[in-house]
């Protein structure tokens, strides 16, 4: 197989990178931070496609920080929404065989206890800026599929942790400063919200289901890409801490919570069970200490204040 995959320098596209290479695919690649074209730019999208001619696109690229989303609303929705329509243009002009979409479980927004877990069916009621921008994108999928008949698939992936990931993202985000609390002898750290339970699974089974969406499954659909548990932060982060050698308190941090946050979120993987035979493989306490021993690399000896 020839894909191509957009975001290739980011967390997520990183990993499906090497996968697919793994998988022995002619992997093709563009990133805005390696010289490819912005999302925004139609015609260079347009260019790079059609003289790439890849078979599969999987399109990784956009904003994906949902924090920031709330900093810049409007540069979130015009480069997941926009950039997604000029991503499906260019692949409908250059004949590519499908498409597959990388959404978020963002896109539910609004889920009450009594609709989880969380199927494909479920409404979009987006909470934050960017859930509305991949609720976007989503229903740009769908109208490229209902109306030019484009071999679209749309993964709506829950949350996903694993090396190589920012730190402005929970997990390695505690990693981060349990191994600052190390490295400057403290006993404190500071927190967010401990008590939101989230879907979490291990990125390289994320992108693992990806591909089998690229090969099994059905164009027009949507999928969960999810593990069907709810796992709270404070789970997590005594998972976390549990690895390490020292007493640490937490101390909650107002600064650190999210102006909306969803109490419960985790979806029905039914879907994706059924029509690729995905299941996640990897184990999450492996990960936590995995991510917590790569950060604990990133923060050299003394060079932290201590904390608490």
């Amino acid at each position: 197989m020839r894909p191509l995959v957009t975001g290739a320098g980011g967390f997520a596209g990183r990993h499906l990178v090497a996968h697919l290479t793994d998988e022995g695919d002619e992997v093709l690649t563009t990133d805005r931070s390696s010289g490819g074209p912005d999302l925004l730019d139609a015609e260079g999208l347009t260019n790079l496609i059609v003289d790439l001619e890849p078979e599969v696109v999987y399109h990784l690229a956009g904003q994906s920080d949902a924090a920031l989303s709330w900093d810049f609303p409007l540069e979130t929705i015009r480069t997941n929404s926009e950039g997604t329509f000029n991503l499906l243009e260019a692949a409908r002009v250059a004949g590519v065989d499908r498409v597959v979409i990388i959404t978020s479980s963002d896109v539910y927004g609004k889920i009450s206890s009594d609709e989880l877990p969380v199927t494909e069916d479920a409404p979009l009621r987006p909470l934050s800026p960017y859930g509305l921008s991949k609720a976007m994108a989503d229903l740009i999928g769908s109208y490229a599929f209902l109306t030019y008949g484009q071999n679209v698939i749309r993964a709506r992936t829950f949350n996903h942790f694993g090396p190589g990931q920012d730190r402005n993202a929970v997990c390695p985000g505690l990693a981060a400063r349990i191994a600052e609390c190390e490295v400057a002898n403290g006993s404190s750290i500071r927190v967010g919200n401990l008590d939101v339970k989230r879907d979490l699974t291990d990125v390289r089974d994320v992108v693992r289901a990806y591909r089998l969406l690229a090969i099994k499954g059905k164009p027009g659909v949507a999928y969960n890409v999810c593990s069907g548990v709810a796992v709270s932060i404070r789970e997590v982060l005594e998972a976390l801490v549990l690895h390490s050698d020292r007493s640490i308190r937490f101390e909650s941090d107002p600064a650190l919570f999210r102006p909306v946050d969803l109490e419960v979120m985790y979806g029905d993987g039914t879907r994706i069970h059924t029509d690729t035979g995905w299941f996640p493989e990897r184990s999450l306490e492996a990960t936590f200490l995995e991510v917590l021993d790569e950060w604990r690399r990133r923060i050299p000896e003394g060079t932290r204040k201590e904390e608490g």
